[in-house]
């Protein structure tokens, strides 16, 4: 058992002062507000829940920033797309657990308590499956485990190269599985991560581009009632290649013709009709959003006010990892639709209303149900997934409440985090992660080969 003491703490019913935080087995067992600190209690000044990257792919870590030329045509996700099939068939188990352990360090440096691992990096370089189905599953859990973040792993259902069950790319063959496959990856990814404290686990059809009606549901159900996630509506060409196959867009398709409801979570959604938005919003599944990468690869916009005005619930995903923090995702996201839209503080939800607050009470409740989390934020019952903030960076100094979350989402960057503690245990202390200089030396190793 441990006891933490805040003089300020973001709880689910508000800002208090003075706040006791007992920890017992990783757990939070007992807050209390309006206490003195105990002798033996650990000081802190300001104290916030951790949030989710409720959507990533670990080993595009090791990519960002390679794709940054332009080509001899216009570029675009497709032709990203190229580029990171590439580097993906270079990957190593080893280079995978580093890269992938890099970033799990660098995500509780800057925020994040649980990552949505959309994994479907899973064969050897040649398409054959390991010895160990999971290997590269193992792999994943190895980073989460030695960093301390919690896990939602969701293996990932990939068969075709585009709609109508066509060919697979060459490009991705360490990528496709069969059902039967499918099947046997699932259990040994499940076994995998069984002892890993705090871990849960989902399923993700990847995409309606790569997963058939039929395969859909049989794949969907092998998450045996955790978490479904599909990547769904990103870019424009693949509504239009919807619409040429089914005569549906892909999340109106969804909505009719799968049991979409609050155990899923939509990746991206971002081209979608004003009937599409209601209903979406009306079926309880979130939607997972990934503004810096949406934003890098050229997708567009997800139309976030009409989603919330019709009681959409969004959580904020890493997805390629190009960059990496609680601030960039909820800032990017804002000023999307300030671009859009040609106004500021577009998603307070109304006069008076902390944009900060708003954007983060928002993203933590969602990140929380798309990655199967019942309890979440500092109370009783909720891992304990804690983040202080430097009160004496110049963007949190002299500020209170959700003066504190405007400062550090849109002024700070980074760099004022001061510590995190995941199930309980201090990770980040300083701002910087008890692993860093190892796990920075482990990737710089793979890099090197990587990009030789």
């Amino acid at each position: 058992m441990s006891t933490l003491h805040f003089a300020s703490a973001l709880l689910p019913a508000g800002w208090a002062d003075d706040v006791q935080v007992v920890v017992t087995d990783g757990i939070i067992t007992r807050v209390t507000a309006g206490t003195a600190p105990g002798t033996g209690d650990e000081r802190h000044g300001l104290a916030i829940p951790g949030i989710a990257s409720l959507h990533s792919h670990a080993f595009q870590r090791g990519m960002a920033g390679l794709a940054e030329t332009r080509g001899n045509t216009a570029d675009t996700f497709w032709t990203w797309r190229e580029t990171m099939y590439r580097f993906a068939l270079e990957m190593t188990p080893e280079d995978t657990e580093a890269v992938a352990t890099l970033l799990y360090a660098e995500m509780l440096e800057r925020g994040f308590t649980r990552v949505g691992e959309f994994h479907y990096l899973h064969h050897d370089r040649d398409g054959t499956p390991y010895a160990n189905p999971a290997e590269m599953a193992t792999r994943i859990a190895r980073a989460a485990e030695i960093t301390g973040i919690g896990l939602t792993l969701l293996p990932s259902f990939y068969a075709h190269g585009s709609f109508g069950g066509a060919a697979p790319h060459a490009g991705q063959r360490r990528f496709i599985c069969s059902i039967d496959r499918f099947a046997r990856l699932v259990a040994a990814t499940r076994a995998a991560i069984r002892t890993l404290p705090g871990a849960n686990f989902g399923v993700a059809p990847h995409s309606l581009r790569a997963v058939t009606p039929d395969e859909l549901a049989v794949v969907a159900p092998l998450a045996e009632g955790g978490p479904v996630h599909i990547h769904a509506a990103e870019q424009v060409r693949e509504v239009e290649e919807c619409i040429a196959w089914r005569g549906q867009r892909p999340v109106e398709w969804l909505l009719e013709h799968a049991p979409v409801d609050q155990r899923w979570c939509l990746i991206h959604a971002t081209h979608m009709t004003a009937t599409e938005t209601t209903a979406l919003a009306g079926s309880g599944a979130v939607a997972g959003l990934c503004p810096v990468t949406e934003a890098s690869l050229g997708d567009g916009i997800f139309p976030t006010r009409e989603f919330l005005d019709a009681g959409g619930r969004f959580g904020v995903g890493t997805d390629s990892n190009v960059l990496v923090g609680v601030t960039d995702e909820l800032r990017q996201l804002e000023y999307g639709q300030r671009l859009k839209h040609r106004q500021r503080n577009v998603l307070s939800g109304g006069p008076g209303v902390s944009t900060g607050r708003a954007l983060f009470d928002t993203a933590l409740a969602g990140g929380a149900q798309a990655l199967a989390q019942p309890v979440v934020g500092l109370q009783p019952g909720a891992r304990a997934d804690i983040v202080t903030l430097d009160t004496t960076h110049a963007s949190v100094a002299g500020r209170s409440k959700d003066a504190v979350l405007d400062g550090w989402i849109f002024a700070s960057g980074a760099s004022a985090v001061a510590c995190v503690w995941a199930g309980g245990n201090k990770v980040v202390e300083g701002g910087r992660h008890r692993l860093r200089e190892r796990a920075r030396d482990a990737f710089n190793i793979a890099m090197r080969r990587l990009v030789a």
